[in-house]
Parts: C-alpha cells; sequence; structure tokens
C-alpha cells in the first residue's frame, strides 16, 4: 500500500477570485470555519506564509516539530515545510501568502529571503506596540486585497515587503529577548539557515563553518551546547527529515527520493538512511502507511 501524497497547495490553487494575484490574504478564520478549525499536514512549494494570530491560541507542528502558543504570535512558513495546525475557535487573525520569486524579487540586492526566511519559525510573547504594527500591516494588506484601487499591485508588493522585514525584525528581537541567548544560539541560527539552502549539496562541515566565520570545532561546540547535537548530526537529522517526508508523504521509488536529496548511489542512500532510523527506506514506507510510525 502506497501512502496518501502530501497535500500540496500550489498558488494558483489558494482560495480566492484573481488566482493569478500577486499575493493571497485571508483571515484565520477564513479557513478556520470552513475546516473545522483543523487544518491538516500539508506544504506549499514555492511559497512564503506570513501569519499573525492575534486572539486566541493555536497548536500543531511543523517539519514534526510541536509547538503550542497563546495570542499573539506570529508564524512564518518556509517554502517546502510540512505544518499542520489546530485552533481554538475564538481564534482571529490574518494570513498572506507570497510566492518565493516575488518575495526574492522585493528583497533583491540581499539575501534575507535565501537566509533569514529560509527557515520557518514561531514567535510568541509579541510586545503590544509591535502587535499593532503588525496588525497595521495585515489590516492594510486586507483593505488593498479586497478592493479594486488604482494601484492595487504596487501597494500589496509595498505592504509584503514590509510585512516580510517587520517579520525578520521581530525574529531578531525576540532571539535578543531570551535570557538564554547568546552568541552560541545566534551562531546556530545562522547555521540552521545555511543548512536549509544547502542541505541537498552535501557540502563538508568546513562549508557552513567557513561561510559563518568560524572554525568547524567552534561550530560543533556551539551546536552541542544549545541542541545537545554536533554540527554535523544537525546537518545529517535535516537530511532524513527530508527523506521520511519524501517516502511518507510522496509516492516516489527510493532511488528518485535519493536523487531528489542528492545523492549519486541509492544504495548508499539506502544504507544511510537506515543507519540513521533504524528501517529501510522501503521498511520506514510501509511502517509509516500502516500507522506504525508518525511520519516525521
Amino acid at each position: 500500500m502506497k501512502p496518501a501524497p502530501l497535500l500540496l497547495v500550489p498558488f494558483r490553487e489558494v482560495r480566492h477570485d484573481q488566482p493569478d494575484d500577486c499575493l493571497h490574504y485571508e483571515s484565520v478564520a477564513e479557513r478556520g470555519t470552513e475546516m473545522d478549525w483543523t487544518i491538516p499536514a500539508h506544504r506549499h512549494d514555492g511559497l512564503h506564509q506570513f501569519q499573525l494570530l492575534a486572539q486566541g491560541s493555536m497548536r500543531g507542528t511543523i517539519d514534526g516539530r510541536e509547538f503550542e502558543a497563546q495570542a499573539p504570535v506570529l508564524l512564518m512558513l518556509a517554502p517546502g515545510s510540512v505544518h499542520g495546525f489546530t485552533y481554538t475557535r475564538d481564534a482571529v487573525g490574518h494570513q498572506v501568502t507570497v510566492p518565493t520569486a516575488t518575495l526574492q524579487r522585493l528583497l533583491a540586492g540581499s539575501t534575507l529571503a535565501e537566509s533569514e526566511l529560509a527557515a520557518s519559525f514561531v514567535l510568541d510573547g509579541l510586545p503590544d506596540e509591535e502587535q499593532a504594527v503588525c496588525n497595521a500591516l495585515f489590516a492594510q494588506i486586507a483593505r488593498e486585497f479586497r478592493a479594486q484601487s488604482p494601484g492595487r499591485v504596487h501597494a500589496l508588493l509595498a505592504c509584503a515587503t514590509l510585512l516580510a522585514v517587520q517579520f525578520l525584525r521581530q525574529r531578531g528581537e525576540h532571539f535578543s529577548r531570551e535570557k538564554s541567548q547568546g552568541t552560541r544560539d545566534v551562531l546556530v541560527q545562522r547555521f540552521h539557515a545555511l543548512v536549509e539552502q544547502s542541505f541537498r549539496e552535501h557540502r563538508p562541515l568546513s562549508f557552513y563553518s567557513d561561510a559563518l566565520g568560524v572554525t568547524p570545532d567552534h561550530l560543533s561546540r556551539s551546536c552541542r551546547s544549545v541542541t545537545k547535537q554536533s554540527a554535523l548530526q544537525l546537518l545529517h537529522e535535516r537530511l532524513m527529515l527530508e527523506a521520511r517526508r519524501l517516502l511518507a508523504y510522496t509516492p516516489m521509488p527510493v532511488a528518485e527520493v535519493a536523487v531528489q536529496l542528492g545523492y549519486e548511489d541509492a544504495a548508499y542512500f539506502s544504507k544511510f538512511f537506515s543507519k540513521c532510523v533504524g528501517n529501510t527506506p522501503s521498511e520506514y514506507r510501509a511502517l509509516v502507511a500502516k500507522g506504525v510510525l508518525a511520519s516525521r
């Protein structure tokens, strides 16, 4: 029995009146009431999604990691990130979906889209002043999206740029507010962002340490201090997360999964997967299909 493909939501299939629009806006309640407040696990290829939960609470998983958060919450979903949520019925908020290619053009001249927005994140405990700024941006996008005023597309794209920058700033400020946050935590966060860009390329650890301006040993010590895992373990963990996603949620053959992950030798991929996961790729897929293993 083959596992059911993971629900993909291309931009053209996002529900709104103009399928070729430059971005999509909807309130949390629109999709929440339609789906009985539970959004099943899915992923968006080629899309960045920005969400503000202004009232209520939510719980869910992002790439297999569980979380619970009470409003106000900022949430950014990177392309390809597997996510599913359950909201309380009093949830109030906004959601904006922007094609990644559009976001890259808007942030041209910087590496923000490719680095700082390469990995999904959830920020709770947002200060009132910052929540007000984000609320105003989402509200402006909602008004422009629903209206047909002159310069509508330009206004939407300008607001989307401001929104992305605001999320980036809040992400940085959130980390700086954490008492346990230090230089090692920042380094590990930057490492995670680089891994998201390059994990399929099987780069040596020195590639990452050179890009971050530290030695491989320093990078590994920092990762172990923050996550209890070495840098190499984190790199392998991200690679195997993607392998488990593809095996659980797509029907592609194991050899094709290996190619998708940058392996030239499917047999080597299978051997490495077995060592890391404890099952061969075929065994893992079968166990997930039977519900014996969680697909994360």
